[in-house]
């Protein structure tokens, strides 16, 4: 788990690169800017930055940060409680983020997953995406995505997010 300081400079990168990028956030949201190391204390890396939005009980919407070459891994939303899992579309508006599903295995792929135990990734069919592009995962995808060099803004759109019910395949990860 990363520390109080290391937190709140993530969370002030956060809200600076939302700014710079023309999206503008209240001060509330700024301080509502979640920082996701996954408990493996390595958010350079694996991590991600999130401000939600709205997330109710039909729909949600998020911006995803990654700052250069962060990761944000290999994970799932399965049903739960008998609704389907997660419908999630992610729209790129700032740099480039690369997102791995299941499919055929890219060939000569722009990035790697991070260092990680054996079966922490298992899924390198490669969608990139440019400022304006989008892709839409279906429920229960696996799916895990890296930023370029320059890092990224992802908007997701999505149905009910439930972050506690996310399946991960790298098994040292709390969320």
């Amino acid at each position: 788990m990363i520390s109080t300081s290391e937190k709140n400079a993530a969370m002030q990168k956060t809200a600076e690169i939302l700014k710079n990028a023309g999206i503008a956030i209240t001060k509330e949201e700024e301080s509502r800017i979640e920082i996701a190391d996954f408990n493996l204390n390595e958010l350079t890396t694996t991590g991600l930055q999130i401000l939600t939005y709205v997330n109710t009980d039909r729909c949600c919407a998020k911006e995803l940060v990654l700052f250069k070459h962060q990761t944000c891994p290999e994970h799932r939303h399965p049903a739960l409680d008998g609704c389907p899992g997660k419908e999630e579309t992610f729209r790129c508006r700032k740099g480039i983020v690369h997102l791995y599903v299941e499919g055929e295995k890219t060939t000569n792929p722009a990035c790697q997953p991070p260092s990680a135990p054996d079966g922490a990734y298992t899924v390198f069919h490669e969608i990139t995406l440019k400022e304006g592009e989008q892709y839409t995962l279906l429920p229960d995808t696996k799916h895990w995505f890296q930023a370029g060099k320059d890092g990224a803004i992802v908007s997701e759109f999505s149905t009910k997010s439930r972050d506690d019910a996310d399946v991960f395949t790298d098994t040292r990860i709390i969320r």
